[in-house]
């Protein structure tokens, strides 16, 4: 059997309580370069939670987040000091809300929301900036004609794909998704989803991506995990769990978008 070599994210009974109530509990899991991870369930199923303490925008109870840095090797990212966790989040992951407003500067160009995030990785030629910026444009499907106008101008999918951009430009290794195309139409819902897809594959991006909408998880993810009451019900490769439901919850889910 070929060594894979050690996950780029392993994770270790991750919880979280908000006074007695909780949010997550006992969440393991590892992940692999390159791998797609949705984890699904209902609102309130603790899956938003999960993904917060895991892009730092939540500070765990308890658990162990290991990440396979390129030049430090393994750094446990519950430990790391907050400039460190920053400038992880800046270079190394991405981090896509379903707000697009929430990840993008508004009051910036488009142009400048792409740089960015090229000069927080050492990039300063104002040139070669800006003509990555235009090439990222091209990519999302956004007119590069458009690159100094603010998002503020473009619509909710286009800001969406801008927001993309912004955090793809630098070749992230992890990128962290809260529902991407959670509020658009559904025709933007599609075309948003291919041009993921294939940036994900082209880039060879590990995601972990929370989803309610089961046909995202099952067009994206190559694995699965279910949440219900801030746990883990059931997990595997995404077709496997989404043809063949073992828990009753999961089977509900499934039920759930095959019923007219």
């Amino acid at each position: 059997m070929m060594d894979l070599g050690p996950p780029l994210l392993s994770v270790q009974g991750m919880t979280k309580f908000y006074g007695r109530l909780v949010g997550c509990r006992d969440v393991g899991f590892d992940l692999w370069p390159g791998e797609v991870l949705c984890v699904v369930g209902e609102s309130g199923s603790g899956k938003t939670t999960l993904l917060n303490c895991l892009n730092g925008g939540l500070e765990p109870t308890s658990g162990s987040i290991k990440y396979e840095t390129r030049h430090e090797g393994t750094v446990e990212i519950t430990t790391l000091s907050e400039a460190k966790r920053r400038f992880l989040s800046r270079t190394d992951w991405g981090i896509v809300y379903q707000n697009p407003r929430d990840g993008l500067r508004m009051r910036v160009s488009a142009g400048a929301n792409i740089g960015e995030r090229l000069m927080a990785v050492g990039a300063r030629h104002y040139g070669n900036i800006r003509s990555e910026a235009a090439t990222w444009l091209r990519n999302i499907e956004i007119d590069e004609d458009r690159i100094d106008d603010p998002p503020s101008t473009f619509s909710g999918g286009m800001q969406q794909r801008l927001q993309i951009a912004r955090n793809l430009v630098t070749k992230p290794r992890l990128v962290f998704m809260d529902e991407p195309t959670g509020g658009l139409d559904v025709s933007v819902q599609a075309r948003l989803l291919d041009l993921l897809r294939g940036l994900v594959t082209e880039l060879d991006i590990a995601a972990i991506i929370v989803t309610h909408d089961l046909a995202v998880a099952r067009l994206l993810g190559h694995r699965l995990m279910v949440m219900q009451g801030g746990r883990v019900v059931e997990s595997g490769l995404t077709d496997q769990v989404l043809d063949d439901p073992h828990h009753p919850h999961t089977q509900l889910l499934v039920s759930a978008i095959l019923t007219p």
